[in-house]
């Protein structure tokens, strides 16, 4: 299978080291570490290739993705040699990048976007195009009365005001292309009935919401064993410090709270209620794309015996997503092709706000996501 990731935030930090992995497993320069696509259990044939696969994208920013590269080499995230190997490479993937459009209506907007998307495959010979987000993070959505059915929401895009934020309307582009839709960022994005119906209409899958990288995978190790060992958790609470665009942009009250509220959705569907205590994030310029979560647990055991765990995360944010983003994409390139449309709940394992009613344990979600894959491969 030919295949297409069209990024939504392509000269981002995640979008450009996920371009310079990809190329690197091509070219045979690196090891899939990270990629959870590697691991036997789900090192399936239905999965398209690195060498099968072409990047394309939009972005508000411009600039040369190889100067991005070197940026994120400077600060310690991709291996320099890489970079300076994978030079043609990334000025090639740079010849499919595009200026994100803004048309005179959302309607227009969305038609450019899907010009674009169909371009970029016929360009490329391709036979299936996935779009994933992974722009900066959107404030909640207001409801509007056209997020509801299909019909009202084609007619008011056509009118002068902003109907949908930019990640539902990429995921309403992309549907109206025939793309499949993974939304990496706790923005809205394909989770609108309208955008469900139509998801439906045409055949198409789509996943998300929030890629779960860090201290919300701990939460997902550590919350069940809690419950499983029948301890109580009194209270959990979490400070997370990022710097880079991702931590510049969470300095916008609404985009952070979609992201906390994102983050603490585990702990409540894990161990049945919601302890006390919240998450944090905050933003410190110096340390870039790095990040450092301190988490503090009480728990209650025998006899009301009062203990604590403490635990701190520190990572390199876009070294971790970047392998997800691609497991993701070829994963849903792969349901595409095999006909799946609509949610792809079985792979809740990579989101921390995934969609349906799944179980937010992380080894419950392994095996979920083994199966489904399994099923992929298997053609059943």
């Amino acid at each position: 299978m030919r295949a297409g990731i069209w990024l939504i935030g392509a000269r981002g930090s995640v979008a450009a080291t996920s371009v310079v992995g990809a190329l690197a497993l091509r070219a045979g320069l690196t090891d899939p570490v990270g990629c959870v696509t590697a691991h036997p259990a789900l090192n399936a044939a239905a999965l398209p290739g690195y060498g099968d696969l072409f990047f394309g994208g939009h972005d508000v920013t411009t600039g040369p993705l190889a100067k991005k590269a070197e940026q994120l080499a400077a600060a310690g995230v991709v291996p320099a040699r890489l970079v300076q190997a994978l030079e043609s490479d990334l000025a090639a993937v740079d010849a499919d990048l595009r200026q994100a459009p803004d048309g005179a209506t959302q309607a227009d907007t969305a038609e450019a976007i899907t010009r674009d998307l169909t371009e970029f495959r016929t360009r490329h010979r391709l036979d299936r195009v996935v779009v994933v987000n992974v722009a900066s993070t959107e404030p909640a959505t207001a409801p509007h009365p056209a997020h509801d059915g299909l019909d009202a929401l084609r007619t008011a895009l056509a009118g002068h005001g902003k109907v949908l934020p930019a990640s539902s309307l990429y995921a309403y582009a992309a549907f109206n292309a025939d793309c499949p839709y993974v939304d990496f960022t706790p923005s809205t994005g394909a989770r609108l009935p309208a955008l469900a119906e139509l998801a439906a209409e045409r055949g198409l899958p789509y996943a998300g919401h929030d890629g779960k990288t860090g201290e919300t995978l701990l939460k997902s190790v550590l919350a069940p064993m809690f419950a499983m060992r029948n301890l109580q958790v009194r209270s959990w609470s979490g400070v997370n410090l990022l710097g880079g665009g991702d931590g510049a942009n969470l300095v916008d009250p609404g985009a952070n709270a979609a992201k906390t509220e994102s983050k603490q959705r585990v702990l409540h569907e894990t161990l049945g209620y919601a302890p006390d205590g919240d998450t944090r994030i905050d933003y410190v310029a110096d340390i870039g794309d790095f990040k450092t979560a301190w988490d503090l647990i009480t728990f209650g055991g025998f006899l009301g015996t009062g203990m604590c765990l403490q635990f701190t995360w520190q990572g390199c944010d876009s070294a971790l997503a970047a392998p997800l983003v691609l497991d993701l994409a070829r994963i849903t390139l792969a349901a595409h092709e095999a006909g799946r449309s609509g949610p792809l709940e079985s792979l809740a394992y990579f989101f921390k706000d995934p969609l349906g009613d799944v179980d937010h344990a992380l080894h419950a979600q392994f095996e979920d996501l083994r199966t489904f894959v399994a099923a992929l491969d298997s053609g059943s």
